[in-house]
């Protein structure tokens, strides 16, 4: 039996303009390499999916983001509590704003020491997979009165796969390749955050795996 007990109510519930907020993840893995015809081996990409509460479709990990916790936070607690498992949460480190406000400063401070050259953010330093909207008639609340959700996705790099955890009288799991998945899934916004968001971001990993991590490399301090 599991120790870990899965948050209820809406007390602590973030909120932002008539929606409610929440945090999901689509969590992922290789599966052992498989010969190839050409005597070669690649890994399988699966992701994990679990079953709706309502027991129709499978769905992604995902639930409200609450007021002590950061957006991560709330992305890995949901893991846990509704499918079971630990892992490295790939994350967005700056936001967008974070990016234009730390290259305008130093683009002044490098150019008033005479330091000729452009700085550049990598188009692919966030991991953050993106923010989708969508409507339930279940998370109807005087704060939400239209249902409206809005849901920032991560990418869940699986490490630890939990034998008790909290929703699992009612959740079953199930590793699917990309295409199974996307057949699978329940919700049309999940769909497009695994195949615009997520099958691009790891095709970009992919392209990248001589770098160590893939984020936004910055110098320890700006120049004085």
């Amino acid at each position: 039996m599991s120790e870990l007990v899965a948050r209820t109510g809406r007390l602590h519930q973030r909120y932002e303009a008539g929606c409610r907020l929440v945090a999901g993840c689509i969590p992922f893995k290789y599966r052992s390499p498989a010969e190839t015809s050409d005597g070669g081996s690649q890994k399988i990409l699966e992701v994990l999916m679990i079953s709706s509460a309502s027991g129709h479709g499978l769905v992604f990990p995902k639930g409200g983001w609450e007021n002590d916790e950061t957006v991560e936070e709330a992305a890995a607690r949901e893991a846990v509590e509704e499918a079971g498992v630990r892992g490295e949460l790939l994350s967005c480190v700056f936001t967008d704003n974070d990016i234009r406000i730390w290259l305008k400063i130093a683009q002044i401070r490098y150019a008033s020491q005479g330091i000729i050259g452009v700085i550049e953010a990598s188009a692919d330093y966030e991991e953050f997979l993106g923010y989708y909207e969508f409507k339930s008639k279940t998370l109807q609340d005087d704060c939400c009165p239209e249902g409206i959700c809005k849901a920032a996705m991560f990418a869940l790099l699986v490490k630890e796969e939990l034998q008790f955890w909290p929703e699992q009288s009612t959740r079953k799991r199930s590793w699917l390749t990309i295409p199974e998945a996307v057949h699978s899934c329940r919700h049309q916004w999940m769909r497009n955050a695994l195949e615009n968001s997520f099958l691009k971001w790891h095709e970009e990993q992919m392209v990248n795996t001589s770098k160590k991590e893939n984020h936004l490399i910055l110098p320890a301090s700006l120049p004085n």
